[in-house]
């Protein structure tokens, strides 16, 4: 076990991690086909994205009765925009599918009043009954969703200002210009991610590995939101040999 408890899951590499995250949501929906999923975006889970559009087109996954909600969307965006997140999970996972997805849920990004959108937000995954299994990614700063390195964090979806450091990993879907990366977003809250019944954290890469340390084994703070996750009691992170890498004694396929 990690720090509070956090299981932790070594792979070789992140191909390895992606379809091993895969076929969990496949045994998931197998138990369960009318499973309430939590979906990041990013470039982590580009891979994991292809891991489930290959089992579905081979039969191996239904996802026709289950539901999702995105965790977090971009402030001022359109759905339609190439830059939206909406666009994303339509380019990478919802488009590619054979069959639709039984319900997609996501954030407004150009909701007149967003303080209603989140509330409307968070009544839409209370009537879904909860969010059964939540994938994250993991910010290089530490952030979860959108919540960013702070003071505080938020316990419910809100509307946030993104760092510097997020604007400029997001930059790749503005044409590589993050001065054009909207500096707010609606996000998923902390509460609300610590309410999932089952959380798994992907984070592959040498460049997460400080990070992963931190959020693993260093004290709970808002300056390292993704430390939150020691709360939970289903909480896992699963990573590639490079984003262990700075978790000594790690082993591939090891459980810590």
């Amino acid at each position: 076990m990690g720090a509070g408890g956090l299981r932790v899951r070594i792979f070789p590499t992140a191909r390895h991690a992606a379809a091993a995250l895969a076929r969990c949501v496949a045994r998931e929906i197998r138990a369960n086909p009318r499973l309430v999923l939590g979906l990041p975006t990013g470039r982590t889970p580009i891979a994991l994205y292809q891991e489930i559009v290959a089992l579905e087109r081979s039969g191996h996954l239904d996802l026709s009765t289950a539901t999702t909600f995105n965790l977090d969307e971009f402030a001022g965006i359109a759905a339609a925009h190439p830059g939206s997140y909406r666009a994303f999970m339509r380019r990478h996972l919802f488009d590619r599918l054979r069959s639709p997805i039984g319900r997609i849920h996501f954030l407004d990004g150009t909701a007149p009043d967003a303080a209603r959108e989140c509330e409307r937000y968070e009544r839409a995954i209370a009537r879904a009954g909860g969010i059964d299994l939540l994938i994250l990614g993991l910010g290089a700063n530490g952030h979860i969703g959108f919540n960013e390195p702070g003071r505080r964090l938020v316990a419910r979806t809100h509307l946030t200002r993104l760092t510097a450091a997020t604007r400029a990993a997001n930059a790749a879907l503005f044409g590589g210009r993050a001065s054009r990366v909207p500096r707010q977003a609606l996000s998923m809250g902390m509460a609300t991610i610590l309410h999932a019944r089952r959380i798994v954290l992907l984070a592959t890469g040498a460049g997460k590995a400080r990070t992963v340390a931190a959020a693993i084994r260093g004290p709970l703070t808002p300056r390292v939101p993704a430390s939150f996750l020691q709360l939970h009691r289903h909480a896992e992170v699963w990573l590639d040999e490079a984003g262990a890498s700075r978790l000594p004694g790690r082993r591939a396929g090891a459980k810590a």
